[in-house]
């Protein structure tokens, strides 16, 4: 009896994405938001004006423009109305919790008209924009 349902062993993944990191939203709030971002901002307006010949801090990079930018070069050569639609809405985001939002559309259309496999290198690509954490245990429980 125990013959018949002796286990097999599992086939490989076909997947890319066996071995992936969970990846996160963005803080719902700016970090210039909490208490310290205040407190960093108070310190350099301090710090500006008690000494005037330090040189100005570089402006920070615009991020979300970036994210876009990468968005839409992952999309450019995907072709139709749903990927034309989806570029819109890349366009029209105003946050990159929009933006993360929005990766499961991006891989869906370059699933469907390239392969599975290319959507999954280019979300891989986009991930490196969004906090991540390590994936759960295997032995942690599912309810936990």
């Amino acid at each position: 009896m125990f013959r018949l349902v002796a286990r097999r062993p599992a086939a490989p993944s076909s997947s890319l994405m066996h071995t992936r990191t969970e990846v996160c939203p963005p803080e719902l709030w700016p970090s210039s938001l909490s208490w310290r971002g205040r407190m960093k901002r108070f310190t350099e307006r301090t710090v500006k004006q008690v000494a005037p010949w330090l040189p100005e801090p570089a402006r920070p990079v615009n991020r979300l423009a970036l994210v876009k930018r990468e968005f839409q070069d992952s999309l450019s050569d995907v072709p139709g109305d749903p990927a034309m639609d989806l570029m819109d809405r890349i366009e029209r985001a105003r946050s990159l919790r929009e933006m993360w939002h929005l990766r499961s559309s991006l891989y869906g259309e370059v699933a469907v008209a390239l392969d599975q496999g290319e959507a999954e290198r280019r979300l891989a690509r986009l991930n490196r924009h969004f906090p991540t954490r390590a994936p759960r245990s295997a032995l942690m429980a599912l309810d936990a």
